[in-house]
């Protein structure tokens, strides 16, 4: 369940250090947003901000970018965000946004991102909502117009529903190819390597619930 309606959340967001106001600005120069110039990987619909928070410990020789739509879902990403510096771990490789991922053209230019992660996205059960699904063939088209060729999109759900839907979308898109897929990832060691879990990841996995993982690559 969505968290709304935090009062002061918008304010928290529009202070914090780590989120990128006005992101369209920074279409073709998000080279400069970071640091160090280096790969950017961005996360759609982050919640929490635990899975990116542990890739951007992990892997500091990339820059990522975790999106979240709900301020309240992403008020508690900066909270725990906070918590991590007050510690001294500082992750200068990570910035987020909340914006709406429908945007993600008008904010990335080709190419400037080269990987995006999708867990445990909203299901959007009813039919016709099917066209706000992340993996659905609308999105798909979004994200080729930001990733360059040979790039990948990760998706990860205990959704089985949502999860056939993917497959499918991504075997009907142009251009994307399903380059390996799993309806339980945790007993498939060869997609297991280097698997980070989400917090939903660890909640449905403890509870029995198979995870399904895809990874879909762009051919252009």
């Amino acid at each position: 369940m969505r968290l709304r309606n935090i009062p002061g959340a918008k304010d928290a967001i529009t202070e914090s250090p780590y989120v990128v106001q006005n992101p369209a600005e920074c279409k073709g120069k998000w080279a400069q947003v970071f640091t160090q110039e280096q790969p950017i990987h961005i996360e759609v619909g982050m919640g929490k901000g635990r899975f990116l928070m542990d890739m951007a410990k992990l892997h500091p020789e990339i820059n990522y970018i975790g999106i979240e739509m709900y301020d309240s879902v992403l008020l508690r990403a900066l909270q725990k965000r906070e918590k991590l510096e007050e510690a001294g771990e500082k992750l200068e490789n990570l910035k987020f946004m909340c914006v709406d991922a429908r945007l993600l053209p008008e904010i990335f230019e080709k190419g400037e991102i080269q990987r995006i992660y999708l867990n445990f996205s909203d299901p959007w059960p009813k039919a016709r909502h099917a066209k706000r699904r992340l993996t659905s063939r609308e999105f798909l088209a979004r994200y080729s117009q930001i990733l360059p060729d040979g790039a990948v999109v990760e998706f990860k759900t205990d959704n089985k529903g949502l999860f056939e839907f993917s497959l499918e979308e991504v075997n009907e898109s142009e251009g994307w190819e399903l380059l390996a897929h799993t309806f339980d990832l945790h007993h498939q060691e060869d997609m297991m390597e280097g698997n980070v879990m989400t917090e939903y990841e660890e909640k449905f996995s403890s509870m029995g619930n198979p995870i399904c993982k895809l990874i879909a690559v762009l051919h252009e």
